[in-house]
């Protein structure tokens, strides 16, 4: 697992040092550089044209994410709005602010302003189950996507990646790649009792086992610590530091997004041990990560979670609802896809949002 060069490692570890040096200087610049941001991405985000046997014209689609904070949320809002308005609807979103009373309140107003269908991004699994109920008194089907909600909500199908099925792919890689070299894990989470990462994680460990069984006849699953990281950069990092000092064995990291790892490789390249780990993730295909992979060997695969064709797949089921059908399955997945080296040049684009 060699890092290409010394440099690279010494760019890992600079790299936030240079950020903040650069934002001194570019401040100026920052409404042009969203401005070309967005023009990059319309390619990416153009939409999709879904037939329709009734007019869809002023038909309105309600999105309520439960933050912009991340990229993956701000590319899952593009998607879902270019769909929307390339099929003649008119879109209306709402942002949650990462607080489930605002999530709440925005879904309020989505109903009230007589929405067609409401696309929900919830924030907590248990929380907006209410909020289902009150949109489905008003009329208004509610489409869960890529997150997850309580089974007593009403609600027509949620629309996510499978994060089983990507679980297990990169589990089944991680042992191939290991072959009967002992594995010291860690695990790196989003945070406590959030369902789609216990789906993610499960998957990981699913893959890790069976191919273990399957190659080996026995499972040797040493998973040494976990750690959680909300979801976010500086989440990572930390937990990372801390993994390191208490568990300086830890050989393999794996994780229930990439989102949760990328922050931690500052930790493991300060405390040099980027020949030393290899990190498997179970989601996302974050750019960022697909360039690690490309470009270096301790990065060694992710999932897809694509939320430019969550978005997609989301304005199709409403549209298809709208039309009269009612049949859908309770769960409806994109298709499980491991990116690796031998294919990371396929999906990296650098001028995506996500």
């Amino acid at each position: 697992m060699k890092i290409k060069n010394l440099k690279f490692a010494l760019k890992l570890i600079c790299m936030p040092m240079l950020a903040i040096l650069l934002s001194l200087s570019l401040n100026s610049c920052v409404e042009h550089l969203n401005a070309s941001k967005t023009t990059a991405n319309s390619g990416e985000e153009e939409g999709e044209l879904f037939p329709s046997a009734i007019d869809l014209t002023g038909k309105k689609i309600g999105y309520c994410t439960p933050s912009l904070n991340a990229p993956y949320y701000q590319a899952l809002l593009q998607s879902i709005k270019a769909t929307t308005e390339k099929n003649g609807m008119i879109f209306l979103s709402a942002d949650g602010q990462d607080d489930i009373t605002k999530q709440i309140s925005a879904v309020e107003d989505l109903i009230t302003k007589g929405v067609d269908a409401l696309l929900l991004n919830p924030k907590d699994p248990d929380a907006l189950v209410g909020i289902t109920k009150v949109a489905k008194a008003a009329g208004i089907p509610v489409f869960i996507i890529d997150s997850s909600i309580n089974p007593s909500a009403d609600f027509v199908t949620t629309i996510q990646s499978n994060n089983l099925a990507n679980g297990e792919l990169a589990g089944e890689w991680l042992v191939k790649k290991m072959g009967k070299t002992p594995m010291n894990i860690a695990l790196l989470s989003g945070n406590a009792g959030n369902p789609v990462g216990r789906t993610r994680k499960q998957g990981l460990l699913q893959g890790i086992t069976e191919e273990q069984l399957r190659t080996q006849g026995k499972i040797d699953l040493n998973v040494k610590t976990q750690a959680y990281t909300e979801w976010s950069y500086a989440g990572g990092l930390k937990a990372m530091e801390d993994i390191l000092v208490a568990h300086p064995d830890i050989n393999v990291v794996i994780t229930e997004s990439d989102v949760c790892v990328l922050g931690a490789i500052k930790a493991i390249a300060q405390a040099g041990k980027t020949d030393d780990i290899l990190i498997v993730a179970g989601a996302d295909g974050q750019k960022e990560a697909i360039k690690y992979i490309m470009d270096t060997d301790f990065y060694g695969c992710t999932a897809m979670n694509s939320p430019v064709q969550i978005g997609k797949n989301a304005v199709k089921y409403a549209v298809e609802y709208m039309n009269g059908k009612r049949d859908f399955d309770k769960k409806s997945y994109t298709a499980p896809l491991l990116i690796t080296k031998e294919n990371a040049a396929k999906y990296y684009n650098p001028n995506a949002l996500f």
